[in-house]
């Protein structure tokens, strides 16, 4: 089995992978990206995961760990492996807000931006990669809300261990959530 974390990018995938590392779950990452002001605690990402989709079989690295793979390559998974994807979801505004405040800090801004066309793009492409999930049989989902895990670490942790059917140290997959990390936010 090969535990996938995905959901667009700034969705609390990181934060995730943080828990995930915490309780006890070994983690398939290559330390490339280095923790910034945008993820002080790191991002956990496996910079290979972007060939996926010209070389799918190098996913079986991954057999018996977590992995990230943002959700424009999950679509990409190949079918001769059994998946437990945790889908990371927050509101797509506060999702835009968090990579234009990233992007900015990093001057890579675009102030000619429409951001309510790639809001639409996002839901287009949210709604296909959900269809996608929904119609492998090789693939169990549990969708985990950002804001619950800040309101209710514990017993999103204890759900995420009951789904992946893996004992994890809850109380240190709590300890990852730190809610002053939480700055984009909608109001």
């Amino acid at each position: 089995m090969i535990v996938v974390v995905s959901g667009l990018p700034r969705s609390g995938t990181s934060l995730m992978m943080q828990m995930l590392a915490a309780g006890g779950l070994p983690v398939h990452s290559d330390g490339e990206r280095k923790s910034d002001s945008d993820n002080p605690k790191g991002y956990f990402e496996w910079e290979r995961i972007k060939q996926l989709p010209k070389d799918p079989s190098l996913i079986a690295e991954t057999e018996g760990k977590v992995v990230k793979v943002i959700s424009q390559l999950v679509l990409s998974l190949p079918p001769d492996h059994e998946y437990r994807v945790i889908f990371m979801q927050r509101p797509l505004p506060e999702v835009l807000k968090s990579q234009d405040e990233m992007l900015r800090r990093r001057g890579n801004a675009d102030s000619n931006t429409h951001t309510s066309a790639i809001e639409e793009a996002f839901q287009r492409h949210l709604i296909d990669v959900n269809k996608w999930l929904a119609g492998k049989p090789n693939v169990q989902v549990s969708r985990v809300h950002y804001h619950r895990v800040l309101r209710e670490p514990k017993a999103v942790a204890e759900e995420i261990a009951a789904f992946l059917q893996v004992p994890l140290d809850i109380e240190a997959m709590v300890r990852q959530v730190d809610t002053s990390l939480y700055r984009n936010r909608m109001k």
